[in-house]
């Protein structure tokens, strides 16, 4: 499993992909024991339809609360946010959950992208800048993450 401590957000991603594989093929969860365990989990916490898992929920608030403390701190990381941000609200309100966080957009955002790209369907040009400036913002916010969990 990719580890929480190395890069956060893609720890995140990773637990969201399990989720859909586990969703679409149940049968997978016997061969492996990360993916049974995981199965487990989305038995216990009752999201076999939808949903996510604990730890997910639970990284990804560890994750808005570092990107709150750096809006306070870090000038150029605010930068980044009010850049992208336009483009993140158009992205949220095409989305059933319009509200969500700004940090929870970026994220889905590229898992979105991902799955696209599995499909071989073509990204815009315009969507492209977008991914590279909240896969930036994320890059920074999991290298901050990293630093402050191998120093503790």
């Amino acid at each position: 499993m990719k580890s929480k401590k190395e890069n956060i957000a893609e720890y995140i991603l990773y637990l969201w992909q399990m989720e859909d594989y586990l969703r679409a093929f149940p049968q997978q969860a016997d061969n492996y024991q990360e993916l049974y365990d995981l199965y487990n989990m989305m038995h216990q916490e009752n999201i076999m339809q939808k949903g996510h898992l604990q730890l997910a929920i639970n990284a990804l608030n560890e994750l808005e609360e570092l990107h709150s403390e750096l809006l306070e701190t870090e000038a150029p990381y605010k930068a980044t946010i009010l850049h992208i941000q336009p483009s993140l609200n158009i992205f949220k309100a095409k989305t059933d959950n319009p509200c969500m966080s700004d940090i929870e957009a970026c994220l889905t955002l590229l898992y979105q992208v991902m799955m696209l790209r599995l499909q071989q369907k073509e990204i815009s040009q315009e969507t492209q800048i977008v991914v590279n400036d909240a896969t930036q913002l994320l890059r920074f916010l999991s290298r901050t993450y990293h630093d402050q969990e191998t120093t503790i």
